[in-house]
């Protein structure tokens, strides 16, 4: 609390604290000179207050100019043990005030070398001016001249320590936050994709659904009405499994959030019954021992069969579509295949291999998971779709 207390001050009032500092040191230091030996009073010697006064007024330059104000504190100081009655630390005031201030501004190495020389030159001034003094006295003002630049050392090792501290905890919170929007924006990323495969998905079989229902119409009334009562199922269907992905973007402690769970491999049943219900035949096969999936592995799957039953159902009507699923080790792979179109004008309509943001979707999933996902031409006709996924999210494989 104190710390803080002068931080704020010092950042506040820093030429009041000079001020205040600049007083302080003359007063120590005039005093100092007008006690003699025995520690009797004296009458003030001029030449060592204008000593004093010079040296004490240096330091409100010490912010800008500290070499500066070592030079002159030092001279000052020097000068001061030849004019002064008595040799004490209060004398040398100034100049331990500038050692400190030069050590918090500086290097440690340039704050060393300048405590040493000084260090050395008043011990010299002081041998020669006083030769007869107590080796305790000589000791007792080179350690004062000593300490300043240590402790302007300790107080600058400790800002830096602080100052890197302060980074430290600054950039860990820009990395957070950058975190957290790459969270927020995969995110988005996610609930896009499956809005596209949940409305591109219904919206063809809906299409396709209509169209049978409208060729119908006329010749076979009760077809057409089957087939109307499917595509109110199905637009019911589109509307549930959008109101569950939008659901996604609501807060965890709205009450209307849905608690429905995300699609897997057990609603592929009810997928490819829709399909057949719009025109498209659906043949399924599982290979291996079915085996559970995790659920971000689960819900992937069941987009890719949902996005790719749909491009067959939009670009190559009349068809019949195979779906495999094999199941081996610690991988699954699903495949979609379909057979050349039945009219020559349908056959034309393909889904390019490196086309569609339906592909470049599924692709994305994949890999997300662990897995890779191609799509091409089949060399019959037709297109061919092939994912490989792991059965686990933490047992991906590397791939070349």
């Amino acid at each position: 609390m104190t710390d803080t207390w002068l931080r704020r001050v010092r950042r506040r009032h820093p030429r009041l604290l000079d001020a205040l500092l600049v007083v302080a040191v003359f007063i120590v230091t005039a005093g100092t000179t007008t006690i003699d030996r025995l520690g009797n009073r004296i009458d003030p010697n001029p030449a060592a207050l204008a000593l004093a006064v010079v040296s004490s007024t240096v330091l409100l330059a010490h912010r800008s100019r500290p070499y500066v104000v070592l030079g002159v504190t030092l001279a000052c100081s020097l000068a001061l043990c030849f004019v002064a009655t008595q040799l004490n630390a209060g004398l040398v005031a100034p100049l331990l005030a500038a050692l400190y201030f030069l050590a918090v501004r500086t290097d440690r190495t340039t704050a060393r070398a300048a405590t040493a020389v000084s260090a050395v030159l008043v011990t010299a001034a002081t041998i020669i001016n006083e030769p007869h003094t107590s080796l305790s006295v000589k000791i007792g003002v080179v350690a004062w001249v000593l300490l300043p630049g240590a402790f302007g050392d300790s107080v600058r090792s400790r800002r830096e320590h602080l100052a890197a501290i302060e980074e430290r905890a600054e950039r860990a919170e820009r990395t957070r936050e950058e975190e957290a929007r790459r969270r927020v924006a995969d995110e988005r990323i996610r609930i896009a994709r499956d809005l596209h495969d949940v409305v591109a998905h219904h919206i063809a079989l809906a299409n396709a659904q209509a169209g049978i229902a409208v060729h119908l119409l006329d010749r076979h009334p009760a077809q057409a009405r089957e087939m109307l009562s499917h595509l109110t199922d199905a637009t019911g269907s589109a509307l549930r499994e959008l109101k569950a992905t939008v659901g996604l973007l609501r807060r965890a402690d709205d009450p209307h959030a849905p608690l429905e769970p995300a699609p897997g491999l057990d609603r592929l049943p009810d997928l490819i019954g829709a399909f057949e219900r719009a025109g498209l035949p659906v043949r399924l096969a599982v290979e291996g021992e079915p085996q559970p999936l995790s659920p971000g592995v689960d819900l992937t799957a069941y987009r890719i069969l949902q996005e790719s039953l749909t491009n067959v159902a939009k670009h190559a009507a009349g068809t019949a579509a195979e779906v495999t699923l094999t199941y081996s080790g610690s991988r699954v792979l699903l495949t979609v295949a379909n057979d050349r179109p039945a009219s020559a004008a349908r056959s034309a309509v393909t889904v390019p291999a490196d086309g569609g943001f339906g592909l470049i979707g599924m692709r994305e999933r994949a890999a997300a998971v662990g897995g890779r996902l191609t799509a091409d031409r089949r060399r019959g006709g037709g297109f061919l779709v092939s994912a490989e996924l792991p059965l686990r999210t933490a047992a991906r494989e590397e791939h070349p």
